[in-house]
């Protein structure tokens, strides 16, 4: 290989080798992060191409507006989200455990989720934009649909379902507020977090980057 040609592959971003969905992907990632660290309002698609690598024009080519972007990020949250839950649902209905458990099975993969950097914060931002005519029908129908699984596929009742989408929310508020910044200094976070997450908190931790707090 020539000289030139070793100074082209080094020229050239990892992103203009990559196949389309490839690339796709990758700013779907990106947005993720940055709606969940600003926000719909606060995240514009020129930081969502820095964050990704690429230029601005190729992702407005690829998804049309913010806007767009915005319901794939919230459409590949729930997904993930949704094929978690069933996922776990398949593996609790087969090992034959007591329906009681599914609950904390269910809990514990969504703390998981955390390690998908952003997507539960974007989907809490989706739901701050609840008086957007198609954010909000997008947000409504997404959170009503998780609401069904749990009611008709891991068969919470009405009760149960609205302490865990309770409990939820609660964890996606910790987060937005970066609490996890505040564990091992300030005793009401740092006991908070405790109860909230129990046992996965060291993932909660070194998913926020606050991994050293607990040691």
């Amino acid at each position: 290989m020539s000289l030139t040609d070793n100074l082209s592959n080094m020229n050239a971003t990892p992103t203009e080798r990559m196949p389309s969905a490839d690339r796709r992907e990758l700013i779907l990632e990106s947005a993720t992060e940055v709606f969940g660290e600003r926000g719909y309002t606060g995240a514009t698609t020129d930081g969502i191409a820095r964050a990704a690598g690429i230029s601005q024009a190729y992702v407005v080519r690829m998804f049309g507006s913010k806007e767009k972007l915005f319901i794939e990020v919230l459409n590949r949250a729930l997904q993930r989200l949704t094929a978690e839950f069933r996922a776990v649902i398949a593996a609790h209905e087969a090992s034959g455990d007591p329906i009681e458990e599914i609950y904390h099975k269910l809990g514990l993969a969504y703390i998981d989720l955390i390690t998908d950097r952003g997507m539960l914060l974007s989907l809490m931002q989706s739901f701050a934009q609840g008086h957007d005519r198609v954010i909000g029908e997008a947000a409504r129908c997404g959170f009503l649909e998780i609401y069904q699984l749990l009611r008709d596929e891991a068969h919470l009742d009405p009760d149960q379902a609205n302490v865990f989408l309770a409990h939820g929310m609660m964890m996606n508020t910790m987060l937005g507020l970066q609490l996890p910044q505040l564990y091992g200094t300030d005793t009401g976070a740092t006991e908070l977090m405790n109860a909230a997450f129990g046992g996965k908190l060291p993932l909660v931790l070194d998913a926020t980057g606050q991994a050293s707090a607990s040691n």
